[in-house]
């Protein structure tokens, strides 16, 4: 399974109005791959949609993304839209694939861009940390990406925000996150707050 995020600015107010049109384009008979979430900025930048599908292989994922570059109405809300970024990833190895359910309704996305080269290292230490940090919460998915800069993304759906900031620091207090060599791994780091919108298969 791969992964593609797309992130939607939106003019100010617009996220009601985008909603139809991504839920029609992703549905569109010509489409490859499957609609697994539909969020909405909550904390960070603001006015941007997440849209995160999944797809069976690399072929199905580059016929989308070419449906994307070529169409004149790129997620149904093009008169809405202010910019558009898409990111194709692969998991980390031994996660299973991304099931939908009701898991928020906060959902953590966290981006790192990581130093060339190390990815062998990275994802070594993230096998040895992750067993005893899923043990404290779900995860929904660890991916880097297979395109543009070399960057990972990590998703962590919460009941709340006060349930986050909890399982955090307990899982530092124990002493099993972060993983290993995070400073040595990574340049830069974003972080958003997001909330599935009305379309989301992941609530």
């Amino acid at each position: 399974m791969l992964y593609e995020l797309a992130k939607l600015t939106l003019q100010i107010g617009a996220t009601p109005k985008a909603l139809p049109g991504i839920k029609a384009y992703a549905a569109e008979g010509e489409a490859r791959g499957r609609l697994l979430g539909c969020f909405a900025s909550e904390i960070g930048e603001l006015n941007k949609v997440a849209v995160l599908r999944g797809f069976s292989d690399a072929e199905a994922l580059r016929a989308e993304r070419k449906r994307t570059l070529e169409s004149s109405n790129p997620f149904g809300c093009r008169d809405l839209l202010t910019h558009l970024e898409t990111d194709s990833y692969a998991p980390f190895p031994d996660l299973p694939p991304i099931e939908t359910g009701a898991f928020g309704p906060v959902y953590e996305i966290r981006t790192y861009t990581m130093r060339p080269g190390v990815l062998p290292e990275l994802l070594a230490s993230w096998r040895a940390a992750l067993p005893a940090r899923l043990k404290l919460s779900r995860n929904l998915i660890v991916m880097h990406t297979i395109d543009g800069p070399p960057r990972f993304t990590h998703i962590w759906p919460y009941a709340s925000l006060e349930q986050r900031a909890e399982i955090r620091a307990k899982s530092v207090s124990m002493g099993v996150w972060p993983p290993k060599g995070g400073a040595d791994h990574l340049a830069v780091m974003t972080n958003g707050i997001w909330l599935p919108t009305e379309i989301s298969p992941l609530k």
